[in-house]
């Protein structure tokens, strides 16, 4: 009897949805390495993993069945990215096809969700692109300049948007921008509203796209908007409060990008422990010297601990519990550890782990991002200091 307990109690804590992650495994299993290296060299999109994960449901997991989707909880949609993650592959072509569509799930009009939600559930309408980050504003979302008028029926946009990442392989984009001056408005966070913006017929109207070479293969970008035009039914929610309806979508995104770093610390941890039994050198196994074998151990326990963390934010949130602490707490535990993992693995390799047939240096790139984007680990830092520790307010 005991037995059993353990046994499911090791399945709950450690390998959840295992049907998931076998079936994404054997996805992840066509698209090795050699195919990643590929697209960075050509600088391209990986339109046919999309493809797989697309054709498999996940990319709609977290839509309901009601609207074409799967209906799964975060936390199945954690598992999802952790295996993409964990078997060397990259989902940042695709991720916010999972959880960008929150905002118009929780938010936008039923006519909204009847018209995009099974499109962007099937794959037919990609929603991949998400305008938030501005130039001068960076990371302070309450002062972006991007200006939204109404004039009619429509809102008509003029401004800038940075590291918008996908906006050339997506449809639709999720625009954020002030409907009402800051210096107009009582809260900072007031006056600022969400948009669906159709792309495809916005190119050359108003919207321009310019690719943004970067370290890592993003396919990252610049957006520009000239007098662009947005019929006033593609606003969600009601004018001005678009900045509540985006701190769901960053909390399950804060949550979703945690797991991707937790599948990435384990791939470095496994290619590390894998490597440190096979090199021989002074004729014996690199791994039984304590300078190797312990920061992969180190990064091992602190990857543990990032993974229960993940849970927590996925269970409050599924839960419609306050749940920012968490998810805010799993980003910065969770991109650490796997930094850490990085930093280990690299050391591990030693000179190979810069040739670009290993994939550790690729891994290494992408891994270190998480401690930037999509929040970086000091706004996190500040956050529990303010907000959970009641500390003075730090910036």
């Amino acid at each position: 009897m005991n037995e059993q307990m353990d046994d499911e109690l090791a399945v709950a804590v450690t390998r959840d949805w295992p049907e998931i992650r076998d079936n994404v495994r054997r996805i992840c299993a066509g698209f090795g390495g050699e195919y990643w290296r590929g697209l960075e060299a050509q600088e391209a999109y990986p339109t046919e993993f999309v493809r797989a994960l697309t054709e498999a449901g996940y990319l709609g997991a977290l839509i309901p069945e009601a609207y074409g989707g799967v209906g799964l909880p975060l936390r199945a949609a954690s598992a999802i990215l952790e295996e993409i993650h964990a078997a060397g592959c990259n989902a940042g072509a695709c991720h916010a096809q999972m959880y960008i569509m929150g905002t118009l799930l929780r938010h936008g009009s039923e006519a909204q969700k009847q018209r995009y939600l099974p499109g962007i559930a099937d794959g037919t309408l990609r929603l991949q692109a998400f305008g938030v980050t501005e130039p001068t504003s960076g990371t302070d979302t309450t002062r972006i300049k991007t200006r939204a008028e109404r004039q009619g029926d429509h809102y008509v946009v003029n401004g800038q948007k940075v590291w918008t990442s996908r906006a050339l392989h997506s449809d639709l984009m999720l625009l954020l921008a002030r409907t009402t001056p800051l210096e107009q408005v009582q809260k900072k966070t007031d006056g600022i509203s969400v948009f669906l913006v159709d792309m495809r017929g916005a190119l050359g109207r108003g919207l321009e796209i310019r690719p943004l070479k970067a370290m890592i293969n993003h396919n990252t970008t610049e957006v520009f908007f000239d007098n662009l035009r947005i019929p006033a039914e593609n606003l969600i929610g009601e004018e001005g409060r678009g900045f509540r309806y985006i701190l769901d979508g960053m909390n399950a995104e804060r949550t979703l990008v945690a797991s991707e770093s937790l599948g990435d610390a384990r791939w470095f941890i496994r290619k590390a422990s894998e490597y440190a039994c096979e090199r021989v050198v002074f004729d014996r196994p690199i791994g039984k010297n304590q300078g190797i074998q312990f920061p992969i151990a180190r990064a091992y326990a602190r990857t543990e601990a990032a993974d229960l963390m993940i849970r927590k934010a996925a269970a409050l949130f599924q839960a419609g519990r306050p749940c920012g602490d968490a998810a805010n707490m799993a980003k910065l535990l969770a991109s650490e550890a796997a930094w850490e993992a990085a930093e280990a693995c690299l050391q591990t390799y030693g000179g190979f782990g810069y040739a670009r047939e290993y994939d550790v240096e690729r891994k290494w790139r992408e891994a270190r991002l998480t401690q930037i984007a999509p929040v970086s680990t000091n706004m996190i830092l500040a956050y529990l200091g303010e907000h959970v520790l009641g500390m003075p307010r730090s910036y």
